[in-house]
């Protein structure tokens, strides 16, 4: 038991050995997307095998750090995938994972609910937001990358347009291992159908009349 003794006001020089905090993205199960995506609508564009790209996503957070499947990118390093989900959804991150490599994704184009994309409107149209993806060093978990909540209420779809990676043009091949969502999915509820029976329940709604009994309707001046 004595290996398991935290002492919270003890935090000079020891945190670095009792506190792992590669282990701190671990996402809450309730905020992964991943039961809300239609994986077999996924489609990835230049990819150099097919359906590789609906494979790193069908990845679950147990095999985030699996080196294969593997998407890469087949005439030059541009990849673009159009990801689905089955209802709407607020996406609040990215989850990405590439191996530590100049073939890495750098720069990430991102639009909302865009189903009709190709290489040349990506790279035309201003994106829903635009991310740099960091340069992933051996030993590297997933990286998190905070979206601008804002813009991702009631998504539908998401576009990932990597436009370029880390090897400053020497390497016309990108790879990817993992990508993800966290978010929150925007179940139905009863919230409208409560308020509309509140505001039918308002007394000033309603007449006592027989002939207009539980119709909710008001006498007119004049009836």
């Amino acid at each position: 038991m004595s290996g398991h003794n935290h002492h919270h006001h003890d935090h000079g020089g020891h945190c670095h050995g009792e506190h792992d905090h590669s282990n701190d993205i671990t996402p809450a199960l309730q905020s992964l997307l991943y039961s809300q995506i239609q994986f077999d609508s996924i489609t990835t564009l230049n990819e150099a095998t097919p359906k590789s790209g609906a494979a790193i996503v069908q990845k679950t957070w147990a095999e985030r750090l699996n080196d294969q499947p593997e998407l890469e990118s087949d005439a030059d390093e541009q990849l673009l995938m159009h990801i689905p989900f089955t209802g709407q959804v607020k996406v609040h991150s990215i989850l990405i994972w590439t191996a530590p490599t100049p073939s890495s994704p750098k720069s990430l184009k991102l639009f909302k609910n865009r189903d009709d994309l190709d290489f040349s409107t990506a790279s035309e149209l201003s994106p829903t937001q635009k991310l740099e993806v960091p340069q992933p060093l051996p030993g590297a978990d997933v990286f998190e990358l905070p979206l601008n909540r804002a813009h991702w209420n009631a998504t539908t779809s998401i576009t990932l347009f990597v436009e370029d990676n880390w090897s400053g043009g020497e390497e016309d091949v990108t790879k990817v291992g993992y990508i993800g969502f966290k978010g929150q999915f925007m179940a139905l509820n009863r919230e409208p159908v409560s308020f509309l029976y509140e505001a039918a329940a308002n007394p000033g709604d309603h007449v006592a009349n027989p002939g207009l009994s539980g119709v909710g309707g008001r006498v007119m001046p004049g009836q």
